[in-house]
């Protein structure tokens, strides 16, 4: 039972990881979701939440209001309800789910958090990303018996694809 965790610095190449790994297992059948940035005019404003299906939903922005903000960007739980947290459950019956990322956008949802747990307990290989700074569910999630946390440097960013490919590979 493979559950793979990137941490690391924001901006470090987590996502691109998942994504070259991911491109590298054409056979493999999965689902889950990773998010992008949003850019206007070469402006970050916000982020992205893109299933492997290839449905979109945004996921926080800074032309939003939304009870839920993390620095300038007010976050909507009501994609990542809906398409995030289906596209996991779809994954779990698939060969691997992709969670990207548990993060403290996502973690303002408690079916988010809940459809992670459910995750983590299943069968299902699981390769994601988790914030690095310290939160008491990712921190607890990190800590469980079954999860490889993995984190991101300059250094090794290069070559972690091809060992999480070896590693699902079995």
């Amino acid at each position: 039972m493979s559950k793979i965790l990137l941490t690391g610095k924001p901006g470090i190449g987590k996502t691109t990881i998942i994504r070259r790994v991911l491109s590298e297992l054409p056979t493999i059948r999965a689902n889950g979701f990773y998010t992008q940035e949003i850019r206007e005019g070469g402006i970050r404003k916000g982020f992205e939440l893109v299933t492997l299906n290839g449905e979109e939903a945004i996921l926080a922005h800074t032309d939003m209001r939304t009870p839920f903000r993390v620095g300038r960007y007010s976050v909507s739980l009501d994609g990542l309800d809906k398409m995030g947290v289906t596209a996991i459950i779809d994954g779990l019956k698939k060969d691997l789910v992709v969670i990207d990322e548990i993060g403290r956008m996502e973690l303002y949802s408690d079916k988010f958090r809940d459809v992670v747990i459910e995750a983590l307990d299943s069968p299902t290989p699981l390769l994601g990303s988790i914030m690095a700074k310290p939160d008491q569910f990712a921190d607890q999630i990190k800590e469980r018996g079954g999860v490889r946390v993995i984190e991101v440097t300059p250094s090794n960013r290069d070559k972690l694809a091809k060992e999480i490919v070896d590693i699902l590979s079995g």
